[in-house]
């Protein structure tokens, strides 16, 4: 990338000027000007938050690229894991992967990481895409057949060196099921003490609420973002009423919202973020307003661009829990540090109307990937 200068200044945040506020950030001490206000946040303060009943750690951990990344590198396992480790050591809970990572690869690589907290964390993990459940080859199409289901949460268990899955997502909306299915299938994977609670992703709103009434549902996992804020006007509203926790996915926008992306940036022709309109050539250089947006909130509350990505999402409501993931160190140490950057109610309400003035261009995603989401599942069966 011609971004070089900006990716490295963030790496090395932790190691030159920005020390002193990282560690503070870090060991959980607010700065100054944080410590003296009122937080419009609260449920940050302790470090937890709820998903449904489900309690974990005000972010999570999203272990998605630890087997190949956006680049196409693939990164080394012993890194990926003291990555994992140190996260825990810091306080993270809630660890975030599916079948379909790798495909299989980042399950695995959790699982061996995990050994020895086992019993201190929360996983979640996905079903839903059609990967085959030997090889771990990924297959075209959607498949969430009750069987299925089950095949595929055994595959997991093993992958994941555990007994049971805290939280268990379908990963997109199979359109052949009926959502009352699903949740059948998993309803009985938790009688048998083989998960505990579950969600979905990427639904329909009517399915939402099929499966809630069905099983309740404890978390909702949707990209959100700074730069896509399609969640306010559709699902947030719907987790409120339902009392639903939501987790957001690609919080930082897939690296956008760090300040490492420059209108001269250009991306591997396989990395996903070179077919995503948004940060097309066309489009990337207007939309770089919102990131200069957070760089001048990052300078008012002594943190980064990214910090106050995730402190800003963190604000819109006490069960919203992203999962930032990342595959080098200073990322994670600087994710984690995003928990003690606090706004007012005042503070927040500034930022939210200078975040909604900025209007952006280009769609989320391809159509193609776009079609996989807000998929309505098929009538029940009579």
């Amino acid at each position: 990338m011609s971004n070089r200068k900006i990716e490295i200044g963030r790496r090395s945040f932790l190691a030159t000027g920005g020390a002193l506020a990282a560690a503070q950030l870090l060991g959980g001490v607010a700065t100054a000007q944080a410590a003296a206000s009122t937080p419009a946040n609260p449920a940050t303060a302790s470090g937890r938050r709820r998903l449904g009943t489900l309690e974990v750690s005000a972010i999570g951990m999203g272990v998605q690229n630890m087997s190949r990344t956006f680049h196409g590198t693939i990164p080394s396992r012993p890194e990926m894991i003291r990555i994992i480790r140190a996260a825990h050591d810091r306080g993270i809970t809630f660890f975030d992967t599916a079948e379909v990572y790798g495909p299989h690869h980042c399950e695995r690589i959790l699982g061996e990481a995990s050994q020895g907290f086992r019993d201190k964390i929360v996983i979640a993990t996905k079903f839903g895409f059609n990967v085959d459940l030997e090889t771990g080859r990924l297959n075209p199409g959607l498949i969430s057949r009750p069987e299925h289901i089950k095949r595929a949460v055994e595959g997991s268990l093993r992958r994941l060196r555990t007994d049971r899955i805290d939280l268990l997502y379908q990963h997109r909306v199979d359109p052949t099921v009926p959502i009352e299915d699903v949740a059948g299938a998993v309803a009985q994977l938790r009688r048998e003490g083989k998960v505990l609670h579950w969600g979905l992703s990427e639904m329909g709103l009517n399915t939402l609420r099929r499966a809630h009434a069905e099983l309740p549902v404890a978390a909702v996992q949707n990209e959100y973002s700074m730069l896509w804020r399609g969640p306010d006007q559709s699902v947030l509203p719907v987790c409120r009423e339902l009392g639903i926790g939501f987790v957001p996915f690609a919080p930082l926008a897939y690296g956008f919202m760090t300040g490492a992306i420059d209108a001269d940036t250009t991306f591997a022709p396989k990395d996903y973020r070179a077919g995503t309109p948004r940060m097309s050539p066309e489009n990337l250089p207007h939309n770089l307003a919102l990131v200069e947006l957070a760089r001048s909130w990052a300078e008012r509350k002594s943190a980064t661009p990214g910090q106050v990505a995730l402190a800003w999402l963190m604000a819109q409501a006490p069960w919203i829990v992203p999962i930032p993931g990342t595959t080098q160190m200073p990322h994670m140490l600087e994710n984690v540090g995003a928990m003690a950057v606090r706004f007012t109610a005042a503070e927040l309400d500034e930022l939210n109307k200078a975040v909604r003035a900025i209007q952006i261009r280009g769609a989320r995603m391809s159509p193609t990937v776009q079609a996989w989401s807000d998929v309505e599942a098929p009538p029940r069966r009579t």
